[in-house]
């Protein structure tokens, strides 16, 4: 469903900065370095002159009693970078996506036993949702009673078939909004609903009506009325694990 900075500049050593040299030109004499000569004297100073800027450089960079110390500084920066990505990885976890592990057969064929899903938390509005959106919820009051087998979590996956302000039902396997038959392209074909909605039942505002896929096999909003939209997690957008191995697929 890791997913996935540092300074690596040195400071100049200190103590590098060179001496200046003791020896002048006497009277009379001429300056090497002004007249570009490079025998005589002058390649001897041009030579001791070169041989001075080695030494400095050498003294520069050599890392000598601060090896030690900027080892540590990048241990640091290290953890620094580790503990940033952590928190990231938690903020997006927390608000962004989550990856969900699914208990039950109640939403197959479309999701299998021990799949898993991604779920969008960030960029997700109920306001928006559609017929045919899977999302998961926070398990309803009803479903804590026993009204439903099946195990014990916190959170559920279902499809949401009818909106707010809608009037739901069934007539054989065919689910009726409005009084309208509607077609659901998502279930193979011949799926048994099962229970049956009726009498037909009035949406609340901000309420959902969802399903199972399994209809036959599936602990819904028939047992347990409509959900909130408040109490509505996020959508699914993806099956990232898919019959025991990793596999994409995009809702």
């Amino acid at each position: 469903m890791s997913p996935w900075r540092g300074r690596g500049d040195d400071a100049p050593a200190s103590g590098g900065t060179l001496a200046p040299t003791t020896d002048e030109p006497g009277p009379g004499t001429t300056d090497p370095a002004a007249d570009g000569g490079a025998g005589g004297a002058g390649g001897s100073g041009a030579g001791d002159s070169g041989a001075g800027r080695e030494d400095g450089a050498t003294l520069a960079a050599r890392p000598g009693r601060r090896f030690g110390r900027g080892r540590f500084g990048r241990a640091l920066e290290w953890a620094a970078v580790l503990l940033i990505a952590a928190v990231l990885a938690l903020a997006l976890r927390t608000w962004a996506f989550e990856v969900f592990s699914v208990p039950s057969g109640s939403m197959e064929p479309t999701i299998q036993v021990g799949d898993r899903i991604l779920v969008d938390k960030a960029f997700f509005n109920y306001h928006g949702l559609k017929p045919g959106d899977i999302v998961v919820f926070r398990r309803p009051p009803r479903d804590t009673l026993g009204v439903c087998a099946g195990p014990e979590v916190g959170d559920l996956v279902k499809r949401v078939v009818g909106l707010p302000g809608q009037t739901i039902s069934s007539r054989g396997n065919t689910i009726l909004i409005n009084g309208r038959p509607q077609a659901e392209p998502y279930l193979p074909a011949n799926t048994q609903l099962g229970r049956p909605i009726q009498p037909p039942v009035h949406i609340p505002p901000n309420h959902y009506f969802v399903l199972g896929d399994n209809r036959a096999n599936s602990c819904d909003s028939r047992y347990w009325g409509t959900i909130t939209g408040s109490s509505i997690v996020g959508r699914v957008v993806a099956i990232i694990w898919h019959h025991g191995h990793p596999d994409l697929h995009i809702f």
